[in-house]
């Protein structure tokens, strides 16, 4: 089963970019600079940032539907991204190396499922996941701090 994954849209975070820390502290975000990698996982780019980069944290709106399943945490972005970046049949960056939750959802936005790969299965576990044709679409998470990482979709 052929999936993708994307970041992100840039637009979504484009009001907040170069506001001063005032300006965002007063939107509840908080301007970091990156020290270690991996770390810092922007979910625009998929990617970790580079030390010394800057990234925004923020609270972001993961799961927006009229479900009970309405999710909401803390996440970074990229200051300086540009553009979304979509991976077709290959991870990301970003979900390589982690422990990664995966939250599946049918068309309704209601939870039929989930998984937690641990051991470098996270391709295959996202495959069987569309094997149920109830599946609409799954949500990753990183498992140690719950934070949304990335949407996963069947490739058209």
């Amino acid at each position: 089963m052929s999936f993708t994954i994307s970041g992100l849209d840039p637009e979504e975070f484009q009001p907040l970019f170069g506001l001063s820390n005032e300006e965002l502290q007063q939107r509840g975000v908080i301007r970091k600079s990156a020290t270690t990698k991996p770390g810092f996982p922007c979910r625009i780019t998929l990617e970790d940032a580079e030390p010394g980069e800057t990234v925004l944290l923020l609270n972001h709106e993961s799961h927006k539907t009229d479900s009970p399943f309405r999710s909401s945490y803390a996440i970074y972005v990229r200051e300086s991204t540009l553009a979304t970046q979509t991976f077709t049949n290959e991870l990301p960056p970003v979900l390589k190396g982690r422990p990664i939750a995966l939250r599946i959802f049918d068309k309704g936005g209601n939870l039929i499922d989930a998984d937690l790969d641990m051991s470098g299965e996270l391709a295959a576990k996202i495959e069987h996941a569309f094997d149920n044709p109830d599946t609409a679409y799954i949500h990753a998470h990183n498992a140690m701090h719950g934070c949304f990482a990335a949407e996963i979709r069947r490739a058209s």
